[in-house]
């Protein structure tokens, strides 16, 4: 299966079987030695919290020896069981042997005939919720990615068969491209057009991937349509199930039996992003509930200046052309966005930013240069809109003006802070901005982002 999008389910099942084997020795522990059974398991053993944490570690290992972290295409709870029993036999042996070899005392012959069949059976019931709880999440949208499919002819619709034949991915298809539509597609399948639109389809459509799905006699073309998703900075899949072919990069993935051959731009640390996601969301929360009262200053200051309101809101372009509306406070006067003409021409309308723009109200002219105006989007970052680094999140009418290269851009979440904010901030060039954040995109680790964001708070704190 496609490891990009059955990796959030393979790190919950993880992380739940890991936790569900400690609660069960527990649960267990008291139930049978009743309140004294943390007395019993320091007198058995020297260190009992190690011994718990040994015991869900070994579990999780034990499941994974026997696939049961493997991401399937086509999953059942009679083969998930069959499995389970097996990792279940060789855990109570495991664990018999550690007993035996450590000389330990005699473990109670009832804890140990209830431990091993309660943990199998809670295991099969709660991976068998989990599975289902996350495909209906899948089904219903919930950070649904976009497939277009290059090609609707047999291979074409097989391949988009394929992806909405396995939920958990949570891959949808945006529609197809092709010079001979051939047969009727599904209605939820739109034909967006000629393989020379690719280019218009994506700078219009949310697309995340692009799957090239050609016959033999336009196989000629691949290179070209990978190139141009690829500087977009859009994963490329080719299933390879009717042509061997070889690439200068990209790694062999499976969809349902079928060889798919993918070109990932931009960061595929899988475990980085999950943690980069878990940081958004832990730091986010924090800082909104630290800073209300600042926040609430703010707002006070803003409207004693000149009355509501105090939120400015503007759609920006988030993550493969997602629209989001961005919050911030309002560091402009009311009218601003229906005074834009008046100073569109003095910078360059792909990065609009004045350094001495009229509409800036007094208490607008602190909090840019504090970049205190920017704190609601913590907000967007706990949404999971925005991100606390990453690329500077543009408007669409800037987007408009972007060349192909430019657009690689949207290829990470907007960020609060970035490069170019703590190294080019005062640089009113549009290149060299879009070439931080690309140097960004390209250079990306958790080590990055967390040296951005040491940089960002006395640059922030200085006005620079």
């Amino acid at each position: 299966m496609i490891r990009r999008h059955g990796r959030a389910l393979q790190v919950l099942l993880v992380a739940v079987d890991g936790a569900l084997a400690a609660a069960v020795l527990l649960g267990l522990s008291y139930l049978r030695f009743g309140a004294d059974w943390a007395v019993y398991w320091r007198e058995a053993v020297r260190e009992p919290l190690v011994f718990l944490a040994l015991f869900a570690a070994a579990w999780v290992v034990v499941l994974w020896f026997h696939g049961l972290y493997r991401l399937r295409a086509r999953w059942s709870i009679a083969s998930e069981a069959w499995d389970i029993v097996r990792a279940t036999l060789v855990m109570a042996l495991v664990s018999l042997s550690f007993l035996f070899f450590f000389k330990l005392p005699d473990v109670s012959r009832l804890f140990l005939l209830f431990l091993f069949p309660v943990l199998a059976i809670l295991t099969l019931v709660m991976r068998g919720v989990l599975r289902r709880v996350f495909e209906s999440l899948r089904l219903r949208g919930l950070n649904a990615r976009f497939v277009l499919v290059v090609g609707s002819g047999p291979r074409g619709r097989r391949f988009a068969e394929q992806v909405v034949g396995n939920a958990a991915l949570g891959l949808r298809v945006a529609g197809f491209l092709d010079d001979d539509p051939g047969q009727p597609l599904r209605p939820d399948w739109p034909y967006l057009g000629r393989l020379e639109d690719l280019e218009d389809v994506l700078h219009h459509q949310v697309v995340d991937e692009v799957a090239v799905c050609l016959p033999f006699s336009l196989w000629d073309k691949v290179d070209a349509i990978a190139g141009i998703a690829m500087e977009e900075g859009k994963i490329v899949r080719v299933p390879m199930d009717v042509l061997e072919r070889a690439f200068a990069s990209g790694h062999m993935e499976d969809l349902d039996g079928v060889p798919v051959f993918s070109l990932v731009s931009g960061p595929d640390r899988l475990v980085g992003l999950a943690v980069k996601r878990a940081l958004d969301i832990v730091v986010s929360a924090l800082a909104l509930v630290v800073l209300a009262p600042l926040a609430l200053v703010i707002a006070l200051w803003i409207r004693s200046h000149d009355g509501p309101p105090v939120m400015f809101r503007q759609v920006r372009v988030g993550l493969h052309g997602r629209p989001f509306t961005a919050l911030k406070f309002r560091t402009m006067v009311k009218d601003a966005e229906s005074r834009y003409d008046e100073v569109v021409g003095l910078a360059d309308p792909r990065a609009f930013k004045l350094t001495d723009d009229p509409r800036i109200t007094p208490p607008g002219r602190f909090l840019r240069r504090t970049s205190l105006d920017e704190l609601p989007q913590l907000w967007n970052v706990l949404r999971g809109q925005m991100s606390l680094v990453g690329p500077r999140p543009a408007p669409p009418r800037e987007v408009e003006g972007y060349d192909v290269w430019h657009r690689r851009r949207l290829s990470m979440k907007p960020g609060l802070t970035g490069l170019w904010q703590v190294t080019a901030r005062q640089d009113d060039s549009f290149e060299r901005r879009a070439s931080l954040d690309l140097d960004y995109i390209d250079r990306w680790s958790l080590w990055l982002d967390v040296k951005i964001m040491a940089k960002t708070i006395p640059a922030a704190l200085e006005g620079r």
